[in-house]
C-alpha cells in the first residue's frame, strides 16, 4: 500500500482552540498535534460527505415529486386538509353522542 507524501502547512488558530489541542495531546488523546489536525479533517470530511449524501437525496424527492401527479395549489391543499380535520372531529363527535 503507497501512502501519499505528507505535505507541512501552517494554520493560525485562536489560542482557546490551540489551548485545547495541546491539552488532549498533553492528555495522551492523541500522539501529535498533527495526528489531532488529521482527525478533525477526518471528521469534518465525513459530515460534508454525510451533508451531500443528505443534499443529494432531498434533490432527488423534490425531483420525484414534481413528477409524481398533478399539482395542487397549496389553497386548495390546505382546504381539503380543513375540510379532512372537520370531518374527522364531527365524526369523532357523532360517536360519543
Amino acid at each position: 500500500m503507497q501512502t501519499e507524501k505528507a505535505e507541512r502547512i501552517t494554520i493560525t488558530l485562536p489560542p482557546e482552540m490551540l489551548a485545547s489541542i495541546k491539552d488532549k495531546v498533553r492528555s495522551g488523546a492523541f500522539g501529535s498535534t498533527s495526528e489531532l489536525i488529521r482527525e478533525a479533517m477526518r471528521l469534518w470530511q465525513k459530515k460534508e460527505e454525510e451533508y451531500e449524501t443528505r443534499l443529494s437525496l432531498i434533490r432527488d424527492r423534490l425531483a420525484n415529486s414534481t413528477q409524481s401527479g398533478t399539482p395542487v395549489p397549496l389553497d386548495d391543499a390546505f382546504k381539503t386538509i380543513e375540510r379532512l380535520h372537520q370531518q374527522r372531529i364531527k365524526k369523532k363527535l357523532d360517536e360519543k353522542i
